[in-house]
């Protein structure tokens, strides 16, 4: 079977990161694609629970408050094109 090359990019940060922690793990970042790679496709996709978080996210109480933020965010707007 023939083998390609997969690339993407990351911040310097976030792959020195991803470096650091392969290492503590014994592996290598490319293996470490590796098995990402072949547990998605055994999967048909991530391999692990995705979604937003939405305890981050307050609702509003009432219609009234979502109309009122609603209104000061339009007049903020209104005032800083002015």
């Amino acid at each position: 079977m023939q083998k390609i090359q997969i690339a993407t990019r990351v911040d310097e940060e976030q792959s020195r990161r991803f470096q650091a922690i392969t290492n503590a793990l014994g592996t290598t970042p490319a293996d470490a694609l590796r098995m990402f790679i072949i547990r998605f496709n055994a999967e048909g996709g991530f391999p692990y629970e995705t979604k937003v978080r939405l305890s981050d996210i307050e609702a509003f109480e009432s219609e009234d408050e979502a109309t009122a933020f609603a209104s000061r965010l339009s007049r903020r707007a209104i005032d800083a094109t002015r």
